[in-house]
């Protein structure tokens, strides 16, 4: 475990092993109660009640008051206050002061008192299913059962609630994007609030907005924001302009350690060789495919441009209502992403980036001796590819971006994709979808000249440069919770499919929930998880509104594309001169 994953005390848990949990709190509940009622002589056990009431309150994120603890013991008050005080003294129970003058506290349950409660929740389950029998379990089942799963190898503790609340006043603020991953966040609001002690603000915009308003934040005196969500590709941006402070400047940065991230999420939140941010979200562009049709087809998984075409060719049958495949093809920076993406499946990049074993060198990238490399033999290439992938596209595919590419292959009437990870809860969350329990996720088929890859997007977490000084320590600490394996492993339990960390990648919890996490951690051992194609230089932003301009002309039959590969070069390098001016 890393240097900081103890850091708080055990908070929320996955709703399997809340549920089994609860379940054994229950039974617990109900034999005292029929014990205390059944025998006039059975004196309450204040220490059971307590404890019971703790952990209750604990996974149902509700504040334990001293008063409330007492009251649930069911004894009188001056033994319920000693019975409480041995707990506290026996390292059972946490005192958290509740305002400023200490006077108040609310009651949370130790580590020591919930690792004692998992072991007696695995014992009540043996006790209950060798004496009395039940129904047949397989080996997985029982794993979750009164959450035992929290002691299986590997498996990442829940988060744990500070034992001082967070000292921010009004709360602390966030600037996210309103993605899947990022509303898990908001609907998990109540229990972050539990963990860090104080109320959570979230604003969640679109794309385009949360790039807008987070400019407009950098221009105030004083940032309303603790916290902003950063697309990738901004980082260079966000750097050059003071947007975000640069992580060494406010903390420790291998507190966060870093050897645990993926590599290429945590290297894309660099520029000039310092961090800005933490890897909130990696989520890489795969391609879905309908495993189901491709055996029905007779079809082997895409591993090559041609190959797919080949498949999406086969599947095509827009007379049925299927058609091949689907993509981000809308004008502007939805098209302007495919097109660099796809220059990169070419062996391509957009810059002029130096060559090395993994790919291309962005380490320089602060240099700003860059300059662009769009009209290529490669970038005519993947031109071309694009055009004829429009064929097998369905008739909507010019406008359709992030999520519109997703939805119809969700409903059954797309057989492949192009689609980030965090979109995948819209098939492997629904049962009614024909696409649930059914999909493959590869990499980027590779075109001539270039390597299977699987391009990173996401987001990192980062503080904005112009935030009073007296918030930074508090938006230091939460945003080492919110980015903690702890905190991803639960948005992943409840819907997320993206992940930052080798360490939540390899839970066997996490395994459980998608095939995505075990593709992505081999896709990212095989060093095909690369954030080059989209590298996080201050024109990035524009160069892709160039790219989706240009290119969306030529897919409408507006100018061939060796014109519009000639028109966007001739744009980036008036962009990328203009900027060094």
């Amino acid at each position: 475990m890393n240097a900081f994953a103890r850091h708080d005390q055990i908070g929320p848990v996955s709703p399997e092993a809340k549920s089994e949990a609860l379940g054994a709190l229950s039974l617990l509940e109900e034999l005292s109660d029929e014990l205390e009622d059944t025998l006039d002589v059975y004196v309450p056990n204040a220490h059971l009640r307590m404890a019971m009431h703790l952990i209750k309150g604990h996974f149902e994120a509700k504040t334990i008051t001293p008063t409330s603890l007492i009251g649930a013991s069911r004894v009188p008050y001056a033994t319920a206050t000693r019975r409480m005080k041995e707990m506290v003294e026996a390292g059972l129970i946490e005192q958290r002061p509740r305002t400023k003058s200490g006077k108040s506290f609310s009651m949370h349950p130790s580590d020591k008192l919930l690792d004692q409660w998992i072991r007696l929740s695995s014992r009540v389950r043996r006790m209950a299913e060798a004496r009395f029998g039940g129904r047949h379990r397989g080996q997985e089942s029982k794993d979750y059962y009164f959450g035992g799963s929290y002691s299986a190898a590997q498996s990442i503790l829940p988060m744990r609630v500070r034992s001082e609340p967070l000292k921010v006043s009004g709360g602390l603020r966030v600037l996210v994007h309103g993605d899947p991953t990022f509303m898990v966040m908001e609907n998990l609001k109540r229990q972050f609030e539990q963990v860090i002690g104080v109320q959570i603000s979230q604003r969640a915009f679109s794309i385009d907005r949360l790039r807008e308003e987070a400019l407009r934040n950098a221009d105030r005196a004083a940032s309303r924001y603790d916290i902003i969500a950063v697309d990738l590709p901004w980082i260079g941006e966000f750097a050059t302009k003071d947007v975000l402070m640069p992580l060494d400047q406010v903390m420790d940065v291998a507190r966060l350690d870093t050897a645990d991230f993926h590599t290429a999420g945590w290297k894309a939140a660099h520029w000039g060789g310092r961090a800005y941010g933490v890897p909130a979200q990696t989520t890489p562009e795969l391609l879905f495919y309908r495993r189901d049709l491709f055996a029905e087809a007779g079809l082997e998984p895409p591993a090559t441009t041609d190959a797919l075409l080949h498949a999406a060719r086969a599947l095509h049958d827009p007379r049925h209502g299927r058609y091949g495949i689907a993509w981000n093809a809308a004008r502007g920076t939805a098209l302007g992403h495919t097109a660099l993406m796809t220059m990169a499946d070419f062996g391509q990049p957009v810059l002029d980036l130096p060559a090395n074993a993994g790919g291309f060198d962005t380490d320089g990238l602060a240099d700003r001796t860059y300059r662009a490399t769009i009209d290529t033999p490669a970038g005519l290439l993947a031109a071309e590819y694009l055009l004829e992938l429009l064929q097998y596209s369905p008739p909507d595919i010019l406008s359709m971006s992030w999520y519109e590419r997703v939805r119809p292959y969700a409903a059954g009437n797309i057989a492949m994709a192009y689609g980030y990870t965090l979109l995948a809860p819209y098939f492997e969350l629904d049962e009614s979808s024909p696409a649930y329990g059914q999909t493959g996720y590869l990499p980027h088929p590779a075109g001539a000249g270039g390597n299977p890859i699987a391009p990173v997007g996401g987001y990192v977490m980062g503080i904005p440069a112009n935030l009073a000084p007296d918030r930074i320590p508090a938006a230091v600490e939460a945003l080492m919770v919110f980015t903690s394996p702890e905190a991803q492993k639960l948005f992943v339990q409840h819907g997320s499919r993206t992940n930052p960390r080798y360490s939540v990648g390899s839970d066997p919890e996490v395994r459980r929930t998608s095939q995505i996490f075990e593709a992505v951690d081999a896709m990212s051992w095989r060093d095909e998880l690369q954030f080059w194609p989209r590298p996080p230089v201050p024109e990035i932003g524009q160069i892709i509104r160039i790219c989706g301009e240009e290119f969306h002309d030529m897919l409408r039959g507006v100018i061939p594309p060796r014109e519009a590969l000639r028109q966007a070069q001739a744009r980036a390098d008036a962009l990328i001169a203009t900027q060094r001016t």
